[in-house]
């Protein structure tokens, strides 16, 4: 829905070579419903869906100057291409050296990264269950998380989540790329750049009704897309929490019936 709008829709017919690559079988590819080009689109944080879109910018030599993860918005994203652009501009400057490129490359970027906005930050807050995600598996080894101790929270069940405990993900794309100075594109590693929260993203767009609900009957049977294993990874564990929760259920009536036959 980003690239469709304005700004970002002109900013990217007048100024870029846009190009797609199927990412379906790569193993940091995400899961999600499969969703037609003319089908229903709604808006989502900058930053959501990390594994199932990547939006790299490259130099015409195929070095990378930037990547938006995920979902972005339109204005949010007019802002990195002019990043973008200003980093191709070091990239192509004959009378820098390698090291003073990269140098420019890392302060670019975290110069840029400290001029959001607080209304940007807002708009780039972690989706709740990709922060319950790295609270669970990566509470003290996650560059997503600013404070481990607040973030456990997200692990109580019924509490709210403590979002202050949480890297914003236009800060978290920012300070991962100044750590990526000029890269080649075949030599980026995706997956390390795109890891965190789950693999599996849906806003079940299409499954959604005049009031924009999601009609939980039609989303339990949208076909899925994605990375093979993950799905299979996904659908292991959805069965695997069905057979637990009726085991439990089957060793509740077989402890009472087992007491009122001993009674």
């Amino acid at each position: 829905m980003s690239l469709s709008q304005d700004p970002a829709f002109t900013a990217l017919k007048d100024y870029f070579v846009c190009g797609t690559q199927d990412i379906t079988n790569e193993p940091y590819c995400g899961i999600s419903g499969r969703h037609e080009v003319d089908g229903k689109a709604i808006n989502t944080t900058n930053g959501a869906g990390p594994h199932n879109i990547q939006m790299f910018m490259l130099s015409a030599d195929g070095t990378v100057l930037s990547c938006c993860q995920g979902f972005w918005n339109p204005k949010d994203l007019v802002s990195e291409m002019g990043l973008a652009n200003d980093l191709n501009q070091v990239w192509l400057n004959p009378n820098l050296t390698r090291a003073q490129k990269n140098q420019m490359f890392v302060q670019m970027h975290l110069a840029h990264a400290a001029q959001h906005s607080p209304q940007e930050r807002m708009r780039s807050h972690l989706q709740g269950f990709d922060a319950k995600y790295e609270a669970k598996n990566r509470l003290h080894n996650s560059d997503a998380i600013l404070n481990p101790s607040l973030a456990a929270q997200a692990n109580v069940k019924g509490a709210k989540i403590p979002f202050e405990a949480f890297q914003t993900t236009d800060q978290l794309m920012h300070q991962r790329m100044a750590q990526r100075p000029f890269e080649r594109y075949t030599q980026f590693d995706v997956a390390q750049y795109v890891d965190y929260g789950r693999q599996k993203y849906d806003k079940h767009e299409d499954q959604r009704d005049a009031n924009g609900q999601v009609d939980k009957q039609l989303a339990k049977s949208e076909p899925m897309i994605g990375n093979p294993t993950a799905m299979q990874a996904n659908n292991n564990q959805q069965r695997g929490g069905m057979m637990g929760r009726q085991g439990q259920g089957g060793l509740r009536r077989m402890l009472r019936y087992g007491i009122r036959a001993a009674l």
